[in-house]
């Protein structure tokens, strides 16, 4: 009897978990293939709702999604830990369990693979800015979302009970002004209005500030002008200070200090500046990559450095060519998946390979209660269309839904768009505190 193929994914985030889910149900559910994922935490949550989740707009319980439970039900099994190496020689890869014993020692275990799928995302580059790592909350994960809105809530709680000190000011400071910290600093804002809502004792006695500090001449660079123009002029209408050309070369406990020597005060200070893969990645022996450590793969989405490795998502590099590259986007995550997918089969039956070319479907930024606006492209007429309100928002809404129908089916997306409803019917406070 032949042997099977073993498949490994590391990393369920959008393209990884919606890899594995196709493969399981189509090459594990028939036994071509042992199809497995791994990953350092036990559930998946969509990436992009995460400033959602930091400023207790929704019920993380409803939007998460356990890899235990998936895996069983869709043919693949899941090993919970994080990739330490990976040897291309012997076709092993090593990972270290998240369970440690009393004695402080970390399980490791060696898993032998026949196609590798790397897809472990990306997290925010700290650029090696004294204070960065200190001071600043990052929104890279789910600990990190919840870390970010107890301390959140912990400081409005603080800054209001203050009686004696009138007008005592909340300051939050938001350094990166691409879609997470645009979109953060929305939701942030929308989540002390409905604050203020409660009686807390002297909870009038503060004023909010919320800073939004972006390097580049304007927010949201690697997108059109009229665009970035739009969402800076909305920004600025609801209460928040846009801060272009504003390099921070140093962070303390309270205070960022900007290339110009302008000091910031800031009670709160949250990094949403630029992106690389984890540092771990440039260490693993003869896998090429880039310098915010992205793996560098071929059009087929295999890596240069070996033809069994791939790699989809943030975490992979691929020139375009015009000239450009890939950009890391969730709907270049969900496009690559399904090439990768598509090319994997291919290998298995030893036919050719296709290449991937990204699709730019437009992009669309949240900006809470208050507005949603971007752009789609339309494929009748060739051409990006501006958008706008309700339709934006709707469409905004409907890119997680799409990615809930390709792991989960229409029928659980279905049921999970009631649930969601209900749970925010029977939450009159709207929020998730705690």
């Amino acid at each position: 009897m032949k042997k099977q193929k073993t498949i490994i994914v590391v990393g369920g985030g959008v393209g990884g978990l919606e890899l594995v889910t196709r493969l399981g149900n189509s090459l594990g559910k028939s036994k071509i293939a042992d199809i497995i994922l791994v990953d350092r935490y036990h559930s998946h949550i969509w990436k992009p709702i995460l400033h959602e989740v930091a400023s207790g707009s929704i019920n993380t319980n409803l939007k998460s999604i356990s890899y235990f439970n998936h895996a069983y039900k869709n043919y693949f099994q899941f090993y919970l830990g994080e990739l330490q190496d990976v040897d291309k020689e012997r076709k092993t890869i090593t990972i270290s369990t998240m369970i440690c014993r009393k004695d402080g020692k970390i399980f490791k275990k060696e898993l032998k693979f026949d196609i590798l799928v790397i897809a472990l995302g990306s997290i925010s580059n700290d650029f090696s800015i004294e204070g960065v790592k200190k001071y600043c909350i990052f929104l890279d994960n789910l600990e990190q979302a919840n870390l970010l809105r107890n301390k959140m809530i912990n400081l409005f709680i603080a800054k209001s009970s203050k009686r004696e000190h009138k007008f005592d000011e909340m300051k939050i400071a938001i350094v990166g002004g691409g879609a997470t910290g645009i979109e953060l600093c929305a939701e942030l804002l929308n989540t002390l209005h409905y604050l203020n809502k409660y009686k807390f004792e002297g909870y009038n006695n503060y004023q909010l500030k919320i800073y939004l500090l972006e390097a580049e001449n304007r927010i949201l660079p690697s997108l059109s002008e009229s665009i970035s123009q739009d969402v800076h002029n909305e920004l600025e209408k609801i209460g928040i200070s846009v801060l272009t050309k504003t390099k921070v070369n140093k962070v303390s406990q309270s205070e960022l200090q900007t290339s110009s020597s302008k000091k910031i005060h800031a009670d709160l200070i949250v990094w949403a500046a630029g992106i690389k893969v984890q540092d771990f990645i440039k260490r693993i022996d003869g896998i090429s990559t880039n310098r915010i450590n992205q793996i560098i793969v071929q059009p087929t989405l295999q890596s240069i450095s070996d033809d069994t490795i791939f790699a989809i998502g943030d975490c992979a590099f691929l020139q375009e060519d015009k000239g450009g590259y890939v950009p890391p986007r969730a709907q270049a995550a969900h496009q690559m998946a399904n090439i990768c997918y598509k090319n994997i089969l291919s290998m298995l039956e030893r036919k050719k390979l296709k290449k991937y070319f990204y699709k730019d479907r437009g992009f669309l930024i949240s900006l809470s209660k208050f507005n949603t606006v971007g752009s789609i492209f339309v494929d009748s007429i060739n051409k990006e269309i501006p958008v706008c309100g309700k339709i934006a928002r709707i469409l905004y809404l409907s890119l997680y839904r799409r990615h809930q129908v390709t792991i989960q089916g229409l029928i659980r997306t279905g049921l999970s768009i009631v649930s969601d409803n209900l749970d925010k019917y029977l939450r009159s406070n709207h929020l998730n505190l705690y």
